[in-house]
């Protein structure tokens, strides 16, 4: 499912002393099936764009189109429309509320009126995409540890089968092992289920790890994008917005001005390593 930003601005208390544009003339388009990253510093705009993706935020201006179809056009069909955009904001843990971590999965497939064993194939199956181990389904969510409470927090997004899953930040807070096994699910996600990921962060290794495209948004508008060698190709241009290449770029660029050429488009660790291996027998 794609997903097409046209001219679209969301200026807060508009008319008042305290107007803000937080996203103002945004174009773009994220194609069906993509994994895309949208990064910049606090205050770029990005979580006020991405709840436009499925109306929770209606713009001041512009459109944003699902496949082709004007979100906003009717708003009786907003209920459908968010169960196929799936919005998963920071520390969505603090949105549980059931006595176990099944029934909090369960919640939003029953109130789409789907049948007992649908619901309990679709909580088992997204439970399991998650990766939580079957003797945890009964135990209470709240007798978890942080990185458990987020995956089932969102597999509740995903028991509602949504086509595009836009996860806000989803590791914050969490210590390196729970980052790293959120990361692996998403990941998994998208090649399991071919849906469209939308991943806002902050974190440009993982940024550069994860995503096939990065949009960069600086002062409520897309400063540029492309893929995530082309982004941090320019660490210049990062930096004077705020942000930074990863930091293995940093190391790859030294090294090649030292003589030592590793090439270009080193942003991740593996892709220095293979470099590396390539080199180090010339030296």
């Amino acid at each position: 499912m794609s997903i097409r930003a046209v001219n679209l601005s969301h200026i807060y208390s508009a008319g008042t002393v305290f107007e803000k544009a937080a996203v103002r003339d945004v174009n773009f388009e994220i194609k069906r099936g993509s994994f895309v990253a949208i990064v910049g510093h606090t205050g770029s705009g990005k979580s006020t764009l991405i709840q436009h993706f499925n109306a929770l935020m209606v713009p001041t201006s512009g459109t944003v189109f699902l496949d082709g179809y004007d979100i906003n056009s009717d708003k009786s069909k907003l209920k459908e429309l968010r169960r196929r955009v799936g919005l998963v904001f920071q520390y969505p843990e603090h949105q549980l509320f059931e006595v176990t971590v099944s029934k909090d999965v369960a919640f939003g497939p029953e109130n789409m009126g789907l049948s007992k064993e649908e619901v309990a194939q679709r909580v088992n199956d997204s439970l399991k995409l998650v990766g939580i181990p079957e003797d945890i389904y009964e135990k209470s969510p709240f007798e978890l540890s942080g990185g458990q409470k987020r995956r089932v927090a969102i597999a509740g997004v995903l028991a509602m089968r949504p086509d595009v899953l836009v996860l806000d930040e989803p590791t914050a807070g969490l210590d390196p092992k729970g980052r790293e096994e959120i990361l692996e699910r998403v990941k998994l996600m998208h090649e399991q289920l071919k849906i469209t990921v939308i991943l806002v962060s902050h974190n440009m290794e993982d940024v550069a790890r994860l995503a096939e495209r990065v949009i960069v948004m600086h002062g409520g508008q897309v400063a540029f994008s492309g893929t995530p060698a082309e982004v941090f190709s320019e660490p210049e241009r990062l930096e004077k917005i705020g942000l930074a290449a990863p930091q293995i770029s940093y190391f790859a660029a030294e090294l090649n001005k030292r003589g030592i050429s590793l090439g270009n488009g080193i942003i991740t660790v593996p892709l220095a390593v293979e470099a590396l291996k390539r080199v180090i027998p010339k030296l």
